[in-house]
């Protein structure tokens, strides 16, 4: 009013609002009043200019400040006084002027003071109305009296707007706020999402759940909110990473925005190697390479140093060659030569040679490699030739009685080592009748000189024992030695006679052996073969696992928490590992609180062992350290098979760590992708078989995990799963329902079961939930549950009964167990008990897993269905991809030709894989699609029909 001279272009009745000037502390104050308590039905109004609305404003807020006095201040002369009074609305697509009726206008509220002024002093009351929804070009406000007396002291008509703003590196537009809208993003510059970022714009102005988020390009860091190019002599390798890191050693300085640092000449890296790891050099050759001969003929041990330059390189292993060398021309030794432990891949400095001939010349090689071998021109080798040079000649350690008659004996020995290919030795064969001891004065052997190891010898007495020996002729200098002395008996006169004529018994007899030894053979494999299935069924806890008297818990979980002292359960529950007993090898991860290394623990008493060692990384506060080691207070109190071992911890050393078991599969979503239809559906009932007696054992001791899911259960190489990842797992309180209350965190959605999502309870019945999440992604091979749903589709179509529908192939007794377990009702899901007993009767009858499930492939796996359709016509190829959110094969189907939807619908599962689609995922997705296409394109044909 101050600005336009107390003129605004109301209108207003007659007799009724006015305007009124007020000076107050100096300043001239306007304001429309009404005060017409004397006479009866008042019916005052006042209309507000033409209110144009801005295109996409469905609704706005009308705050109003007004004054209302007290009706009791007139003494009862007015019995009509009100202290109320109606704000009206009307919409219209053009400014109507003065033309004003009260027919078009509909009410909005009636106003209240919540205070009345009663003498000088003004009681100034504020209401705020929303007026909608809105739709036409403006409006019109209006105030009805109806016998009060009011000031209009303000009214401002405003609307709201999520501001814009930069969250997660995505950038949102400035946003009229309605009421809750979806808000599509756009990264910033330099920075990308696998999905298009989500934000909701609330009613309130505010911008609330935001889904998705976008990451730096590789060589680009976030600062702030944009993404900058690395420094110069930085790098950031891939879009994972999340900062620039300084070039490693052994590289060239980087430029600005580098996704890696090249090596410098004359060093490598692995293909192995990750980015981020240093260059290194080939090694040099082995140093100081000897040979010693052992004890036992024809063995020779050959040994050196590791190389003087190992390229600051862990990797490194040796080989070994063997050849003959002769006028500068080498050939390889053979297959006959033997290495103890192998030729190749050695680790230690040390290695045995079998086999080898006397007096021969052997060249051996031993080459250093290490993963950057493959790129040097030079091979880092040392050289040694020796021979095994024996003065003795061999020895004739057996003499073997080969055949016999009554004139003759058929003999033939064996050295104690082979003879060289080019020595041929001559042996001297002595006997004599053993009747003839004590006879004779001297004793007299038959004396024969033979060229080979055997000899027949004739013009023997029947039935007579000779004794012979046998012995190697050497030199004069150093003659051989004569062998012990063997008896041999020729065969009396009448058992020759009858000889011939037994032959022919003795070949039926003989025949008749033979064919009861192969019955009998096969007869005892087959009973082997059954009993080590059944042994190794009953071996491999992924199969079976232990009985469930193994499995009862002799004490129940005490959590860390409850100490006033934490270090007192570290103390309590881990064992103190001497950190010289630890060598870590490899990093294999990266965890909350730092690096985790495979490596090995050399424990007094034991082999060595492969462990995973997981480490808290420098700098770290009191509070980091007692948070790490918490984890492990947790996993001392477990054993059981199903339940990742902890093997101990390191605390009294800079560098704290964890140290458990290694399982060399790792996790098991990313075990099974990449294995669909190579891990047969026993097997992997048995896993998860595994897996349900893990958590009975953790649901016996009172104790819930929170955060099962396939990421979280490991694999060893013998396929057995062990639950794992305690950091999110608390104790079960000693109620009733044994619940757990959070105090805030992360859930994780898609495995939690409804009634910890909404209240934030656990019991052992949501983890049961969980467990069958679990089990669909077992069964389905990895496959992420619910596909790309975010978290705020899945909460909602879980809370209208969907359930994940079965996996391709999937057994129908174990779906159905999935569906016990998605009960929403948790007093109707089966305990882990009961989910055990039941994989244990289906592994004791595989035939009940031969009935497959149903599954429709127009079944809603998201919104909206898999088949991208519900009745609609696709035009283009892409358009449908499109629907099922597949766009990203768009080009791959134009590669191939398939242009049209007449193409689509004639591919097979064959043709999706020839395409590009390699994802299991993707291609049950693109396949299931296409079912539901033809299955709704019949329809339709039936339909026109």
């Amino acid at each position: 009013m101050s600005a336009s001279g107390s003129e605004l272009g109301w209108l207003t009745t007659d007799d009724g609002w006015e305007i009124v000037q007020t000076v107050v502390n100096g300043t001239l104050f306007y304001s429309y009043s009404v005060c017409n308590i004397d006479s009866p039905e008042q019916d005052n109004w006042l209309r507000t200019t033409f209110i144009q609305r801005r295109p996409g404003i469905s609704r706005v807020s009308v705050e109003l400040r007004f004054v209302v006095r007290d009706c009791n201040t007139f003494d009862g002369a007015s019995v009509a006084c009100k202290e109320t009074f109606n704000l009206y609305i009307s919409e219209a697509d053009a400014d109507v002027g003065t033309n004003f009726r009260k027919g078009q206008f509909r009410k909005v509220a009636t106003i209240a003071s919540d205070e009345v002024t009663h003498g000088r002093v003004l009681k100034v009351n504020a209401e705020t109305r929303t007026v909608e929804p809105l739709s036409r070009r403006g409006f019109y406000l209006a105030f009805q009296d109806m016998g009060a007396c009011v000031a209009l002291l303000s009214a401002r008509v405003y609307y709201k707007t999520c501001p814009s703003t930069v969250q997660s590196l995505a950038e949102f537009p400035e946003t009229v706020a309605d009421a809750l809208k979806e808000v599509e993003g756009v990264c910033v510059e330099n920075a990308i999402s696998p999905a298009t970022p989500r934000n909701y714009c609330s009613a309130d102005g505010e911008w609330v759940v935001p889904v998705g988020q976008c990451q730096c390009l590789a060589g680009y860091e976030s600062t702030g909110d944009s993404c900058q190019a690395c420094k110069p002599g930085y790098f950031k390798p891939s879009i994972q990473s999340k900062f620039c890191q300084v070039c490693p050693d052994n590289t060239k300085p980087s430029e600005a925005g580098a996704t890696e640092c090249q090596c410098e000449e004359g060093f490598y890296r692995s293909p192995s190697d990750p980015p981020t790891s240093p260059c290194s050099a080939p090694p040099s050759a082995p140093r100081d390479l000897s040979s010693s001969a052992l004890s036992a003929e024809g063995r020779l041990q050959l040994s050196w140093s590791p190389p003087l330059v190992t390229g600051g390189r862990s990797d490194l292993t040796y080989s070994v060659v063997c050849e003959h060398c002769n006028g500068g021309q080498c050939v390889p030794c053979g297959d006959k030569i033997r290495f103890e432990p192998g030729p190749a891949g050695l680790q230690d400095t040390l290695v045995v040679v079998t086999d080898l001939d006397a007096h021969l010349n052997y060249t051996f090689t031993v080459e250093a490699h290490s993963g950057v071998s493959q790129f040097s021109t030079e091979k880092a080798a040392a050289s040694l030739t020796t021979a095994l040079d024996y003065t003795d000649p061999p020895k004739v350690t057996f003499i073997h009685l080969d055949d016999r008659s009554a004139t003759s004996l058929a003999l033939s020995w064996t050295l104690s080592r082979r003879p060289p290919a080019h020595i041929n030795h001559r042996y001297e064969l002595m006997y004599r009748r053993k009747d003839d001891d004590g006879e004779r004065d001297v004793t007299t052997y038959t004396v024969l000189i033979l060229e080979k190891n055997s000899v027949q010898i004739a013009d023997l007495t029947p039935d007579t024992t000779y004794i012979v020996r046998v012995q190697v002729l050497g030199s004069e200098v150093n003659p051989g030695s004569h062998s012990v002395e063997h008896e041999f008996q020729t065969s009396p006169l009448a058992e020759s006679q009858i000889q011939n004529k037994s032959t022919l018994v003795m070949g039926a007899v003989f025949g008749i052996m033979v064919i009861l030894l192969v019955v009998v053979a096969v007869l005892l494999l087959r009973r082997r073969l059954v009993t080590s299935y059944v042994r190794s069924v009953r071996k491999d806890s992924h199969v079976f696992g232990p009985t469930l008297d193994q499995l009862k818990p002799l004490k129940t979980y005490v959590d860390p928490h409850m100490y006033e002292d934490p270090n007192i359960a570290i103390q309590k529950f881990v064992t103190e590992i001497d950190p010289s007993a630890i060598s870590k090898q490899k990093v294999i991860g990266v965890g909350e609180f730092g690096e985790v290394f495979r490596g090995v623990m050399k424990a007094r008493g034991r082999a060595e062992v492969d462990v995973a060692i997981k480490t808290l990384k420098p700098g770290y506060s009191e509070k980091q350290r007692l948070d790490f080691l918490s984890e492990a207070s947790i996993m001392g109190q477990f054993s059981h098979p199903n339940i990742i071992r902890l093997e101990g911890v390191v605390t009294k050393f800079k560098h704290i760590m964890i140290v458990t078991e290694y399982m060399d599969n790792g996790a098991l979503d990313t075990y099974l992708k990449g294995r669909d239809g190579e891990i047969p559906p026993y097997q992997l009932v048995g896993m998860l078989r595994g897996i349900a007696a893990g958590m009975q054992y953790l649901s016996d001791m009172s104790y819930v995990h929170r955060d099962l899911a396939a990421r979280n259960i490991l694999v060893n190489s013998n396929l057995e799963c062990k639950v794992s990842d305690f950091g999110l797992s608390r104790v079960l309180e000693d109620d009733d329902e044994g619940t757990y209350t959070t105090r805030g965190g992360k859930i994780p959605i898609r495995w939690t079961a409804p009634e910890a999502i909404a209240y934030r309870k656990f019991t052992s019945a949501s983890d049961v939930w969980s467990f069958g999440i679990v089990m669909w992604e077992v069964m389905a091979f990895g496959e992420r549950p619910y596909w790309d749903m975010s978290n705020h589709e899945v909460m909602k179509t879980i809370n209208e009964a969907f359930r994940l529908p079965a996996p391709m192939d999937c057994p129908s007794a174990i779906y159905q167990l999935m569906l016990q377990c998605w009960q929403h009702d948790r007093s109707k899901r089966p305990r882990f008990l009961d989910i055990v007993n039941f994989l244990d009767k289906l592994l004791r009858s595989p035939e009940s897993l031969k009935t497959i499930a149903d599954f429709d492939p127009r079944v809603s796996i998201r919104l909206p269905s898999t088949s991208g359709c519900d009745g609609t016509v696709f035009r283009t190829v892409p358009e449908w991809l499109e629907s099922i959110r597949m766009s990203q094969y768009s080009e791959s189907f134009a590669r191939a030709g398939i242009t049209s939807m007449e193409q689509v619908l004639s591919l097979r599962h064959e043709d999706i894989r020839n395409i590009g689609v390699r994802l299991p995922g993707h291609l049950k997705r693109i396949a299931y699609s296409i079912l539901g296409l033809k299955d709704e394109t019949s329809s339709l044909s039936v339909f026109a029909v």
